[in-house]
């Protein structure tokens, strides 16, 4: 500062006679004071700032427009033609940015979603030529971008140029958009791969190559071979403080030398040790990687100056200086403080004004923001919002504000700014201190210095008529920087591409699961769960299930749901136990239309197992009470047979035995019949009393005896019987067993027959029960037949309390089941409101 007071002395001695009043006003102007811009929390905006030109424009009244580090353009379309048989190729030229750029990213979007470029092969003056994946029909590309990068002297598209010339709008030989970034979008219409219509591409440039005094050899503190004469040696980045410098400069008209965008300062203008200072910030690597400071911005030549430099300085947390006339930036960064402020270097005399807490009105205890996230297709996305709990607390209540990053694209470094921001906001010390020329002469604005044990940065320098120098000072502290307790920024998933439900030909994310569901009456079904995405198109009226058992692909089912729109189905119809199943599906729409089927897909796990539990009423104590009957009847019948041939004599003769035992048993229950004969062959009386005895037994069967063998001997050539019979009777209650072994060649279809029957009379009620096997010919095929002729089957292994298996009017009860296939046409539960009907493939539950 002394050179500016010595330079001010010395004019004044020359032109004023050493006027005093002529010093002050010259050493003042000289010394101009900087005010650094602290309130950017709630300032107004003109329009919103981003890395992002999302419209594209028509006409001729269109502003020029550049882009600063990397964003999304859809440009300004200048051109249009359509040639070849039915208009088939089209191409369209689309202005993005003026000035020389760097090129374009690997991909751009369209139809709602992203799609990669590939490198072609160079075919004129372009600087890039690409295609687009999955646009390729028969080997043929059907797009062709070719990429011009506003370099001086670039070339016309010759191809464009002979493409159109019979046409009537042309593209002419001289049209070489000097000093333009423009792509040409020529395509080939394919009716399939173009269905949604002509596509609205989004680009993605990397936008302005730009002048870094840090790498050129001619400046004072830079090395390298960039010159501010020569943009060949210019490079992009996405530097805040090279944008805030280059936008200083301004971009240039090529010939004229006018400034198109930014403010055309020389370098005789610009603070450039602040701006080196600030570069080197930015570049500085993070501890959780990537650059401190980076962000992308589009600027126009409409845009206020002002706000243009303010978004820069957002970007890298730092604040804008006017400094001795010249424009400087400083970086969100701790700094060094340059010197203290002791009791002795503040004069008594001079007034002081200080303020240690900002007012309740200016100090917000809850920020939030949004960045532009490119991974959401580069829009914004809100941030993980500030607030603590104790600063609300101290403030009495909630104040809320939002200050966006939407130049930033990278949501670690945007989160880091919000953070920032929010420490700054907080720290509310100012202070306007007069200060000694000691220390008045060592600092100046946007340096730190120590006062009373805190770090405060110099907003504002300041002299007198007297050559004193006055200080406003800001609370500041290298702990607003840190950071160590700042998570990182949001995670956010790229959407999926969307899908015209016009167009769907078959369910979208399909799954298949395998399982059991619960049934009525304690039924457990193997069953087989299928879901999808529902889709928003109504003329999809069913989705149609294929499954089949892996591995066994030849026998296929189907089910159907005719609710899309739920996303989920369950079916057991075909579905058995223990399998794993593989399982695809389609769609039916009204209209009818082109269609497809999913891929298979193969459940995780294997079905379920069948459960069946049937609840027997009763059924235990009737079969106990009954058979305990027909075992006290049959006793008392047996005990009289066996008294009178025990009372046979078999002495001095040569006797025979034979015994006929019939046994019935269920549970613990049984019925026994036995008949024992002697015969002594020489005792004739011994033997005329069996023959009395077996006479009954004959005289009571004698009929129906006689009825059979009529019948087969008129039906058969040869007939072998033998029969075993006895008959039993007390009181109204008879008993009669019969073993009977019959051949006959045709006997009602029967070929043989073996028969074990029991019946019983009661009164004039007669029952029969009996087990049969049989031989019969069907289509002269013979076939073998077991039947029983039983009101109620029991299966039981004579132990069991309840009965496992019941047949009775006919009806199968089962206590415990474990089936392999079941194959029915009819399922229901006692109160007949549950109802599977597999004949006709409908469930129904009546409430």
């Amino acid at each position: 500062m002394a050179i500016f007071s010595l330079i001010g002395s010395a004019i004044a001695g020359a032109l004023f006679g050493g006027s005093a009043l002529a010093a002050t006003l010259i050493a003042g102007g000289l010394a101009y004071a900087a005010s650094l811009g602290i309130q950017y929390l709630r300032r107004p905006k003109k329009r919103t700032y981003t890395a992002v030109q999302g419209e594209t424009q028509y006409g001729g009244n269109v502003p020029v427009s550049t882009l600063y580090g990397v964003g999304k353009v859809k440009g300004h379309r200048t051109f249009y033609a359509k040639w070849g048989a039915g208009n088939k190729f089209n191409a369209e030229v689309f202005i993005l940015a003026n000035g020389w750029c760097d090129g374009l990213e690997p991909y751009i979007y369209f139809y709602g979603q992203k799609w990669n470029l590939h490198a072609r092969a160079i075919i004129g003056n372009e600087a890039a030529h690409y295609g687009v994946d999955n646009f390729i029909s028969g080997g043929v590309e059907l797009f062709s971008i070719r990429f011009y990068d506003g370099r001086p002297g670039q070339g016309v598209d010759a191809k464009l140029v002979a493409n159109t010339a019979a046409l009537g709008q042309t593209w002419k030989p001289q049209s070489t958009n000097a000093g333009l970034c423009y792509v040409i979008v020529e395509r080939l219409y394919d009716g399939g791969l173009f269905d949604k219509g002509k596509p609205d591409i989004e680009f993605v440039l990397r936008g302005l190559r730009e002048y870094d005094p840090r790498y050129d050899s001619t400046i004072a503190g830079g090395s390298g071979s960039q010159r501010l004469s020569n943009p060949a040696t210019w490079v992009h980045t996405q530097n805040p403080a090279v944008h805030r410098l280059n936008y200083q400069l301004g971009l240039r008209a090529m010939l004229s030398g006018r400034t198109l965008i930014g403010e055309g300062k020389s370098l005789g203008q610009i603070d450039l040790p602040t701006y080196f200072v600030a570069m080197n910030v930015c570049d500085t690597p993070r501890p959780r990687g990537g650059k401190t400071y980076q962000c992308s911005l589009w600027a126009s030549g409409n845009d206020d100056h002002t706000e243009i430099l303010k978004e820069f300085d957002d970007a890298m947390a730092g604040y804008g200086l006017n400094r001795r006339g010249l424009s400087g930036v400083i970086a969100g960064a701790p700094q060094i403080p340059v010197v203290e402020i002791t009791p002795d270097d503040i004069p008594a005399d001079r007034a002081k004004d200080f303020q240690f807490k900002k007012s309740a009105f200016d100090r917000y205890n809850h920020m939030s923001g949004q960045f532009t996230s490119i991974e959401l297709m580069w829009n914004p996305e809100s941030l993980k919002p500030v607030y603590v709990n104790a600063d609300i607390a101290a403030d009495g209540r909630s104040r809320q504000v939002s200050n966006d990053f939407l130049q930033v694209t990278d949501p670690n470094i945007a989160q880091y700014l919000l953070n920032i921001r929010y420490r700054q906001n907080r720290r509310g010390g100012t202070v306007t201190l007069p200060v000694s020329r000691r220390v008045g002469l060592k600092v100046q604005e946007g340096e730190w210095v120590t006062w009373r044990g805190k770090q405060w940065m110099v907003s504002e320098w300041l002299l007198d008529d007297r050559i004193r120098p006055t200080l406003k000072l800001a609370e500041a502290g290298a702990d607003i920087y840190d950071d160590g307790g700042i998570e990182p920024g949001p995670v956010v998933i790229p959407p999926t591409a969307p899908v015209n439900p016009s167009i769907l030909t078959t369910v979208q994310n399909f799954h298949a699961e395998a399982g059991i569901i619960a049934g009525g009456n304690g039924y457990d079904v193997p069953s087989l769960r299928f879901t999808w995405t529902p889709p928003s198109d109504p003329t999809i009226t069913a989705v149609r299930f294929f499954y089949a058992i892996d591995g066994s692909i030849a026998e296929i089912f189907e089910d159907a749901c005719f609710s899309p729109e739920s996303g989920e189905f369950t079916t057991t119809k075909n579905v058995i136990s223990n399998k794993i199943y593989v399982c695809r599906a389609t769609i039916t729409t009204v209209p009818d239309r082109f269609k497809t089927y999913t891929p298979w897909v193969t459940t995780s796990t294997e079905t379920g197992t069948l459960s069946l539990i049937a609840y027997l009423k009763n059924l235990n104590k009737d079969v106990t009470d009954r058979f305990a009957e027909i075992q006290k009847d049959n006793q008392d019948a047996l005990n009289l047979i066996l008294d009178a041939l025990t009372n046979f004599s078999l002495d001095a003769g040569v006797g025979q035995i034979q015994r006929n035992k019939i046994r019935a048993e269920a549970g613990r229950a049984f019925a026994e019949i036995l008949e024992e004969k002697r015969v002594r062959v020489t005792a004739d009386e011994a033997l005329a009393q069996i023959i009395q005895l077996l006479q009954a037994d004959y005289d009571s069967n004698k009929a129906a005896v006689a009825t059979e063998l009529s019948a087969l001997a008129d039906e058969t050539d040869a007939l072998a019987l033998m029969t075993a019979s006895l008959n039993v009777a007390v009181g109204d209650v008879s008993a009669q067993g019969l073993a009977k072994f019959s051949l006959a060649a045709n006997q009602s279809g029967v070929d043989a027959r073996y028969s074990i029957s029991i019946r019983g009379t009661i009164g004039q009620t007669y029952k029969e029960t009996g087990l049969f096997l049989e031989l019969y010919t069907v289509s002269g095929v013979q076939r073998t037949r077991l039947a029983i002729l039983a009101d109620q089957f029991v299966v039981t292994n004579g132990t069991a309390t309840t009965l496992p298996m019941v047949f009775e009017g006919g009806v199968l009860k089962l206590q415990v089941a474990n089936i392999g296939t079941v194959t029915a046409g009819y399922l229901t539960g006692p109160s007949g409101k549950f109802v599977i009907n597999l004949t006709q493939d409908y469930l129904s539950v009546d409430d």
